[in-house]
Order: structure tokens, then sequence, then C-alpha cells
């Protein structure tokens, strides 16, 4: 950090300068805010009410819910900075669960937690940060942002197994001018833990969320048929050369690259999901070197680079949140992008994300939304 910035960037005091900070009632973003509070800054606390209280209040663990509501406003009252709650219920619905619902009957597999960053947290809250005369906004995230010679950068946190680069690959240059990581630098969830118990906080000791906000338990299906009555349609389970193996009560059950619960035993060999055709209601399975692509086309590519992104690059790639990232090619194509793995990667799925990083260091490139895999 240059000399006369404070911690955020600016040249000025903390006691004057305001942001931001997007709680969500965790330990994480909780933390953010205890530590920039007892900074000096001018903290301003803001929890989104994304879905119903009531049901909200039955699910443990879960974002954004009623009782993480209460949580967000025990620290702001623990550490005397103003809190509010924004009714985001709609606009959740209509911008994040609906896509959810659709995509998963077209027989993708999508990543909410992606599209409620880019259309929820860091477009309308932060349009109301900024309404608020804030500074900046912060968020738990654990991400790094740095200020480069072409502007603000993006790159994996510096506790890999914390890094949550892959569900921020959309946010634009202009939202990242305005945003700020605290958490990205620490060594470990242990050091966030431990800052929490230092502050007195009462979410110290509280567990991760594990499951999407909105899917008790992890339970999609339940939650499609809620939002989509009649949906589950039943149909045939096909192996890669068309033959009927069994049935199905629904391709909303099922993820490429599942093998348990198939329902059909006594074949010579395991068999695996490689593809879900929601017009045909087919489950399509077959051997374990069918799940495996090498050609990746995308959609709606975020570039952050430096300069428009053109001609071939060689980068690494994320195709699961779950994955380490590995070398590939990456190259504009008519409608977003294409991209070649070096080596073939298994259950590469239509809906999920592939995020792009610098091939030395730690920079995030941006990335896209999968359409198609061979």
């Amino acid at each position: 950090m240059p000399s006369g910035l404070n911690s955020l960037g600016f040249a000025k005091a903390p006691a004057d300068t305001r942001v931001v900070v997007a709680m969500s009632g965790g330990v994480d973003s909780s933390v953010v805010a205890a530590q920039l509070k007892e900074e000096g800054y001018d903290v301003v606390g803001v929890t989104l009410q994304l879905y119903d209280h009531g049901a909200a209040l039955a699910k443990k663990g879960a974002c954004c819910a009623g009782r993480d509501i209460h949580d967000a406003r025990r620290v702001a009252e623990t550490m005397g900075f103003p809190h509010y709650v924004l009714d985001y219920e709609t606009l959740f619905r209509e911008s994040v669960i609906d896509e959810f619902a659709d995509s998963y009957l077209a027989g993708a597999t999508p990543v909410p937690c992606i599209r409620c960053n880019e259309r929820v947290k860091f477009r309308d809250l932060l349009n109301v940060a900024r309404d608020l005369d804030a500074d900046c906004m912060a968020t738990g995230h654990y991400i790094r942002r740095f200020d480069g010679p072409h502007g603000p950068e993006l790159h994996r946190a510096a506790d890999a197994a914390r890094d949550q680069s892959y569900f921020l690959f959309s946010t634009t240059p202009e939202q990242l001018a305005f945003l700020r990581f605290p958490l990205g630098g620490l060594a470990s969830k242990a050091e966030t833990r431990a800052l929490a118990a230092r502050h007195g906080l009462p979410v110290a000791d509280k567990p991760d969320s594990q499951d999407i906000c909105f899917v008790p338990n992890g339970n999609y299906a339940a939650v499609i048929e809620k939002l989509r009555p009649g949906a589950a349609e039943p149909g045939e389970i096909v192996d890669h050369e068309g033959r009927v193996l069994g049935r199905h009560d629904g391709v909303i059950r099922y993820t490429v690259g599942q093998r348990r619960g198939l329902g059909i035993g006594g074949l010579d060999e395991p068999l695996f999901v490689v593809r879900l055709d929601a017009d045909k209601r087919q489950v399509v399975v077959g051997p374990r070197e069918l799940l495996r692509s090498r050609n990746v086309a995308l959609k709606e590519v975020n570039w952050l680079g430096d300069g428009p992104l053109e001609g071939e690059h060689e980068v690494l790639v994320r195709v699961r949140s779950t994955r380490q990232p590995v070398p590939a090619t990456l190259r504009p194509a008519p409608g977003g992008a294409e991209v070649t793995l070096f080596t073939p990667e298994e259950g590469v799925a239509p809906g999920q994300a592939c995020v792009f990083y610098a091939p030395e260091g730690t920079r995030v490139l941006g990335g896209g939304w999968i359409v198609r895999a061979a």
C-alpha cells in the first residue's frame, strides 16, 4: 500500500472513509465489519433478506436466512455501528432462483452463488452502498484485490483451500474498483475465527454454511419440484448408443458424473451419467472415459485481463469450484470463447463456470459459462 493511503486505499483518515459491509451473518463478513470498525472506519452493515423468513429460520447454516439476519444485527450491536436489513426477496427470486430452476429443468448444472454475486450483491447492493455515500463496499469473500498498472486486479486468496475466485469471475472492472476483500490475505480460516474471538463476536464458533442458501440439505430435486410443480417427469436411462437400460423419475434428480443411485445394477462395468437430455427426458450413461472433455464452449465471457480478449492465450482454467486450475488454450469465438484443455477433464457440465487464471502468479483473468463440452 503506497504511503499516505489507509488500509482500504484511500488518501484520508479511516474515520473519514465510509465502508458498507455486506453482512451475511456468518463469521467471515462479521470479522470484516468488526476489524474495519476497530481500525476506525465509518462502517455501515447491510444484510439482505433473500427469501421467506419463516422457511429460513427452520434451516440451520443457511446464508442470509432469518437466523443469520439476527446474528448480523447482534454483531453490529456488539461493535457499535449501524445495520440495515433490505428486502430483496423478489429480486433474488427473479434474478437467481428462477434461472436456477429453469437451468436444472434444461439438464444443466447451474451455480446460483455466482449469479447472486453478479446480479444482486455486486450490482444492486453495490448501488445501495453508493447511495449511502460509501467510499467502497467490503465483503467476507476469500479473494484478493490489488491495484495494478492498468487498474484493479483480482487475485486468488492467500489460502488456496478457502479461495473463492471461482464464484467471483463475473465481477466487472467497474465493480472491482469499488469493492474490497479484507480477508483475502489471511493464511487460514482459523485466523479468521481467532479474530472473531478477539473481538468477542457472538458468531465466532458458528459453523460454515455448506449448502446453497435456498436448497435445504442439498436436495435440489425437492426445491425444483416445489418451484416447478410437475416438472419431474419420468423417462428412460439409456447408454451412449441409445439402448434402454432402465427408467428414472426425472432428469432433475441426476447430475453429470453421478455413479451411485442409478438403479441399473447387474452390468459388467460401472456406468456414469455422461449427459442429460431434458428434451427427450433421457439420462445418458456410459463408461468413465466418456466423462472426459477437452474442448469447452463458453458464453457470457467476462474478461478481467488487461485490454479486451483478443487472439489466443495460454491460461490456467478451473471448470469446477472444487478443481485445481489446469493448463489450457483460450480464444475468442462468436458469442463467447472456446477453451482447449491440455489434458481432458472429467465431468465438464453445461451450466457450470469456467474461470481463467494467468499461467503464472495468482491473477484472475475472467471466465464464462459452459454451454457444451466435447
